[in-house]
């Protein structure tokens, strides 16, 4: 197996695992303090993490430049507001459904990534990704009769819209992230990686915390007061990022985030175990075709 798989595969797991602790969040914090916490409470751990590497691997630091700030700036922007998405799609649907919509990421993101790096991907890998998106829309019309009219109310709606916009912010963060990290001279895939991810954390922490005091004082002290659950937020978030950069930096995003995909396996087991919702069998086929997707995109890569 290919280090970025097993390094997919994880940054999912860990993923789905931050996300269930942001839903839980929401209960006690607004929007915008469940969507802080991945950042504030990952940050330190983010540097920590460089200067393990730097201390203990012997890893030297990369030179930043003006390339890389230009991409870092524009991922973290693109991140925080797809959080925020994500977060508050959260209330309008379940945890399952909700975060399906936002997994039409991989087209969204092989798209910028042709646009913006000029990566192109195999026949094979676009069928792959095509059967996993598929799943995702057999997902989004789970709760009612199957019908062309009834599909594109269901993507057309509301809910869909800000979860396919949340799915293409995320896609502008993925894609600027893997140009980020690349623009660093060495030493090699995890110590640009890493850096980026402190960096990036480090001013999305700087930035929410900034538009907290001007919004709204009183989340800081509620996000304060949550602490241990922010914490546990934090800790999954940024070794899920971790993940992520290291495998952005090792692949193209959009095989990436297609393999991603397999989130969702982890997000219906939470839905369905963890918050007591029902996923009903239309929901089950998605699923099964996003596994089916992911299945093909490893035979054919």
């Amino acid at each position: 197996m290919e280090a970025w798989i097993a390094i997919t595969i994880t940054a999912a797991f860990l993923q789905n695992l931050r996300s269930a602790l942001q839903k839980h969040l929401q209960g006690s914090l607004g929007t915008t303090g469940a969507s802080f916490v991945r950042f504030g409470f990952g940050f330190p751990l983010a540097i920590a993490y460089v200067l393990g590497l730097h201390s203990f691997a012997g890893y030297a630091f990369p030179a930043l430049n003006g390339a890389f700030a230009f991409w870092a700036v524009l991922g973290g922007l693109a991140q925080i507001f797809a959080t925020i998405l994500l977060v508050y799609l959260f209330s309008l649907r379940n945890f399952a459904v909700g975060t399906a919509y936002s997994k039409t990421e991989p087209v969204q993101a092989a798209i910028f990534g042709l646009i913006l790096l000029g990566e192109r991907l195999t026949p094979g890998a676009v069928a792959a990704i095509i059967v996993g998106v598929i799943g995702v829309m057999m997902i989004s019309v789970a709760r009612m009769p199957l019908s062309w009219r009834n599909l594109m109310v269901a993507l057309t709606g509301r809910t869909a819209l800000i979860g396919i916009a949340s799915g293409a912010v995320f896609g502008i963060s993925a894609v600027a992230y893997r140009s980020a990290s690349l623009s660093l001279d060495g030493p090699n895939a995890v110590m640009q990686a890493a850096v980026t991810l402190a960096c990036v954390t480090t001013f999305q922490t700087v930035f929410m915390l900034i538009w907290m005091i001007i919004k709204d004082k009183s989340e800081i002290g509620r996000v304060a007061r949550a602490w241990r659950s922010s914490a546990l937020v934090g800790l999954a978030g940024v070794t899920g990022s971790a993940c992520w950069f290291t495998a952005m930096t090792l692949q193209q995003v959009a095989y990436v985030r297609a393999l991603g995909q397999i989130e969702l396996v982890f997000t219906f087991m939470a839905s369905i175990f963890l918050f007591r919702e029902r996923i009903n069998r239309m929901e089950t086929a998605g699923c099964l075709l996003i596994v089916t997707g992911i299945l093909l995109l490893l035979m054919w890569t």
